[in-house]
C-alpha cells in the first residue's frame, strides 16, 4: 500500500490543478464547461482547505499532548 504524500506536496499539486482550471476557464466556450470548471475549482479549493485544517488539528493535538505530559509529571511529583 502506498503512503500518502506529504501535505506540502499535496497542496502544491492542488495549486497546480487550480492553475490548470483557471487556464481552462479562459478557453472554454459554453456555459456547461464554465460551470463544470467552477465545480471542479470549488472541490479543489475545499480539498486544500481540508488539508490546511488537518495540519492545524495535528498541531493542536501535539500541544494538548505536551500539556497532558506536563500535568502528569506535576501530579507524580
Amino acid at each position: 500500500m502506498d503512503k500518502h504524500k506529504p501535505s506540502d506536496e499535496m497542496i502544491k499539486d492542488l495549486d497546480n490543478l487550480l492553475s490548470k482550471l483557471n487556464a481552462m476557464e479562459i478557453i472554454v466556450s459554453n456555459e456547461f464547461e464554465k460551470n463544470s470548471i467552477k465545480i471542479q475549482r470549488a472541490l479543489v479549493e475545499g480539498q486544500m482547505h481540508s488539508i490546511n485544517e488537518f495540519q492545524h488539528l495535528k498541531k493542536a493535538l501535539d500541544l494538548l499532548t505536551l500539556q497532558l505530559f506536563d500535568v502528569q509529571n506535576k501530579v507524580k511529583n
